[in-house]
């Protein structure tokens, strides 16, 4: 099999050189500083926070899940991704988290602790338990990434999925220990670039393929049973293909994820970005040019999801040979592990000697070019919707251009893991090593070990993703056991005068903790009871860790509440400022909060219109659009105009 050709090599190569060269260049000026290293210095402009902050929020795996949730439903799939794909939070930071975070004139989110409850136990004990939460956290996100990696590249490389993305990892290592935030920032601008044109290029693709709505709808009947394909609208109940029947009740789970989005993002914002933004309107300036710049991905994967629907009616007009080929492999195989399914497929593709039975009856049963056709592949015996993506660009896409197509999508992911590690590393060396170790390390010692922390977490997390069962599985853990575990306390301790550091590490630490339990004993459990679980879970321990802890000094309170002025029950402060900083307090927050729901509906209509252009759904296109302008226009007058001069 040879998928690439020399032009695809070369591509590939230059562009993982270009990486490393620009990581040693920025090497200088990233060693010169903890603020330099971690922050760029606080001086990169917003606008190039904000590339950064979308570049970041791309990643293999996330576009392969939201792909396959296209594929099987539409435009629709979108209401599926208000658990994480829609970044529904970004709203939250947008008008009153980022700001809030850059106030303290911190660093991480572990240093801002100490601003919030003090140097004594409990700002102590929270500084350590949220260090630790963001490196446990960033394992999980590492372990979904390599998963996401491997089965992507195992389809165009001779390799195992874990070897693809071994390679590929330890590259994005290599630059982003050499660089620090300056490499995250201006390697996301120059691979955005590069997202940018695989955007235009693969959404021509779709549109050209695509005659009429009308055709397309039953394309899409006949390729996955879904008799509504080409509709936006939100219904309560869909067919779903074996593997995903959880997702049928499509309203419920939309209404779920959209709650969940809404309470976590009350505590979100802790991001380098905030931190090293120079304004408070440069905060919400970067976010707003970050949401518009997130749209660009919508269109791309409703282009993937669209020539999946030919690609599949071509290469499967009857799907039933896909059941009886992975019974033919179970039965020849032997008891095989569903985390382990790529693994085999990828080995009897590669190595066919090795199988001589087993693929004279793969071959019969899948025609010419089975080899390809065996990685779409599902557990089930269905069409594996998580490799729609590089299924498309394997036969759809020619030799030349696709090397261009898998650097935008490497860039994409590359892009994810570096700002992630940046981040965690700023954690470990700041809040634990320096601050708790090495009190007197000098700079070069905390560089050269934050190295060796992004060389260990990144080793743990390849563990964690060998035994995943799927990118679905470990992301929906990670968004809704996982958050849900620690995203009570993260709450709290903005809006609650009384809440202290006791209670926001016990109600951390239990919910990390069951949190994991639950992965362990109960790996199965339906997301939405992992979430109400998790929940109650911290919000019990938070209280209670809350009242058998000696509540936060006055002075510390004092200080918090008269930098960040967050709303909330702070009713025994509020007095201690003049009338007229509360009155200004008091409109501030009256804007920023009924700017909220008109902020959500537009970043939705922002991300449905452009797949409803590439369906040619034009109809739906211009009732979106008429939601979209009204929006736009309340968050001119109740936000924009209201921002701070400087």
């Amino acid at each position: 099999m040879n998928y690439l050709n020399s032009v695809d090599y070369i591509v590939i190569l230059v562009y993982f050189a270009f990486l490393v060269t620009l990581g040693m260049y920025l090497k200088k000026m990233a060693s010169q500083s903890l603020d330099d290293y971690f922050l760029g210095g606080r001086k990169l402009p917003w606008w190039a926070l904000g590339v950064s902050g979308m570049a970041s929020f791309l990643d293999i795996t996330g576009t392969m899940i939201i792909v396959s949730f296209l594929f099987m439903l539409g435009p629709r799939g979108l209401f599926i991704e208000f658990r994480g794909g829609a970044v529904l939070i970004l709203p939250f930071m947008m008008l009153f988290m980022g700001k809030w975070h850059r106030r303290s004139e911190c660093m991480t989110g572990a240093e801002w602790m100490i601003f919030r409850f003090g140097e004594g136990f409990g700002g102590q004990f929270a500084r350590i338990v949220q260090a630790a939460g963001q490196i446990i956290l960033t394992i999980g996100m590492l372990a979904y990434l390599v998963k996401g990696v491997g089965l992507f590249l195992s389809m165009f490389l001779p390799f195992s999925p874990l070897v693809c993305s071994l390679v590929m990892i330890g590259i994005a290592a290599l630059y982003t220990m050499a660089s620090g935030f300056y490499g995250v920032v201006f390697t996301d601008m120059f691979q955005s670039v590069i997202i940018l044109i695989a955007v235009i290029a693969i959404s021509v693709m779709a549109m050209m393929k695509t005659t009429d709505v009308q055709s397309l709808a039953v394309l899409a009947q006949e390729v996955t049973g879904s008799a509504h394909w080409t509709t936006s609208k939100l219904q309560f109940y869909t067919s779903m293909p074996k593997g995903y029947e959880a997702y049928s009740h499509l309203a419920m789970f939309a209404m779920f994820y959209l709650l969940r989005n809404i309470f976590g993002g009350l505590g979100v914002g802790d991001d380098p970005k905030y931190f090293g933004a120079r304004s408070d309107r440069e905060c919400g300036q970067l976010t707003f040019f970050w949401t518009w710049l997130m749209m660009i991905r919508w269109p791309m994967m409703m282009a993937f999801a669209v020539l999946g629907l030919f690609l599949v009616r071509d290469l499967f007009p009857d799907q039933a040979v896909l059941l009886h080929a992975a019974d033919m492999i179970k039965d020849h195989i032997g008891a095989v592990d569903k985390s382990r399914w790529a693994d085999v497929l990828s080995g009897i593709a590669h190595y066919p000697d090795r199988y001589p039975e087993l693929v004279n009856g793969l071959r019969n049963l899948l025609g010419g070019d089975w080899q390809t056709k065996l990685n779409l592949l599902s557990y089930e015996g269905t069409v594996n919707p998580e490799r729609i993506l590089p299924a498309v660009i394997l036969f759809l896409i020619p030799m030349g251009f696709r090397g261009m197509i898998l650097v935008a999508l490497i860039a994409a992911s590359m892009s994810t893991f570096d700002s992630t590690v940046n981040r965690t590393a700023g954690f470990f060396i700041k809040d634990i090593y320096q601050r708790y170790l090495r009190p007197s390390a000098s700079n070069k010692e905390l560089i050269y070990m934050s190295w060796v922390f992004i060389f260990a977490v990144v080793a743990i997390g390849f563990g964690m993703g060998y035994t995943t069962r799927s990118i679905n599985d470990i992301w929906g853990w990670i968004i809704m056991s996982f958050g849900g575990g620690i995203a009570v306390p993260a709450m709290l301790r903005f809006y609650w005068w009384r809440f202290n550091g006791g209670g926001f590490a016990v109600g951390t630490v239990v919910g990390m903790v069951c949190a994991i339990l639950q992965r362990l004993l109960f790996p199965y459990l339906d997301e939405r009871l992992q979430f109400v679980f998790l929940i109650s879970i911290s919000l019990t321990a938070t209280i209670i860790g809350t009242f058998i802890t000696k509540p936060t000094d006055r002075r510390i309170l004092e200080n918090f509440y008269r930098k960040t002025r967050p709303f909330g029950f702070w009713g025994p402060l509020r007095k201690i400022l003049p009338h007229d900083q509360r009155a200004s307090m008091k409109s501030e927050h009256f804007y920023d909060i009924i700017s909220l729901p008109f902020v959500m509906i537009w970043q939705i209509t922002l991300f449905m219109m452009p797949m409803q252009l590439i369906i040619r759904a034009y109809d739906a296109f211009w009732a979106t659009f008429a939601v979209f302008a009204a929006c736009l226009v309340a968050i001119y007058f109740f936000w924009y105009r209201k921002l701070p001069e400087t």
